[in-house]
């Protein structure tokens, strides 16, 4: 049932208790939605791995479940905000499940990405390490996304503070990819396919980035002050 956003002469009409149920159930399907939006990621990874037709084409007509949810919750917030005018630490809720629902849309759409990819290079010869390595990089992907959403669960800092050091695995790998590419260049097809692979591993290295990401706005609403785990101004020497 659709809610009403206000009543005759403009009041709000929810109740404070009313108000942190509606807040409650908010959280709840933002967590449904990071569920679904891992799932779609797992579900990318194994069809490449796999090359799999029928499980990527799984993950393309997926993304419709994904983007109800990301509008479905983009209304609650706007109808949440209309209604009431939140204290200090509710607004930075509202504000922190925005970004958390635009980061799983986002990430979802990295897993179509994949499963494109993976459908538009099926006819082409491959590799069994460079598939090894994007397996890898996916798996700790998942794992990050696993931990970001346990993290924001829990309202556990510590936890989401670990997440820059499990991105780093993939950064690696992914810097790693290039070389690997470069060596199939003696097999014009082995190429095609390794070029079309190197995209994915800077797909799958977002959703670690998004990730982390959600680690920081975790960060925000806890202790009020927005600050990123990682200072991509200054890179390392690396």
């Amino acid at each position: 049932m659709r809610r009403e956003s206000s009543t005759g002469g403009g009041q709000p009409r929810t109740a404070p208790r009313h108000f942190h149920n509606e807040l409650r159930d908010l959280e709840v399907e933002v967590q449904e939605m990071a569920t679904a939006a891992h799932g779609l990621v797992q579900q990318a990874v194994t069809g490449l791995a796999r090359d799999d037709a029928e499980i990527l084409s799984r993950v393309i007509s997926g993304d419709d479940e994904i983007d109800r949810f990301y509008l479905s919750i983009e209304e609650r917030i706007l109808d949440l905000f209309a209604l009431q005018t939140p204290v200090a630490s509710d607004l930075r809720f509202l504000t922190v499940v925005l970004h958390l629902n635009l980061h799983l849309e986002r990430i979802a759409d990295v897993a179509v990405n994949m499963a494109k990819l993976a459908q538009l290079a099926s006819d082409l010869p491959r590799d069994s390490e460079v598939v090894s390595h994007l397996e890898e990089m996916g798996t700790i992907a998942l794992q990050m996304m696993s931990t970001a959403m346990d993290a924001f669960a829990r309202r556990d800092l510590s936890l989401a503070l670990e997440l820059p050091a499990m991105d780093d695995p993939i950064d690696r790998l992914n810097r790693g990819m290039f070389q690997k590419i470069l060596s199939l260049a003696s097999d014009t097809k082995m190429l095609e396919w390794g070029i079309r692979m190197h995209v994915v591993s800077r797909q799958i290295e977002r959703i670690g980035d998004h990730a982390v990401d959600i680690g920081e706005q975790l960060a925000f609403l806890i202790t009020g002050e927005f600050r990123e785990f990682t200072d991509a101004s200054h890179p390392s020497a690396e």
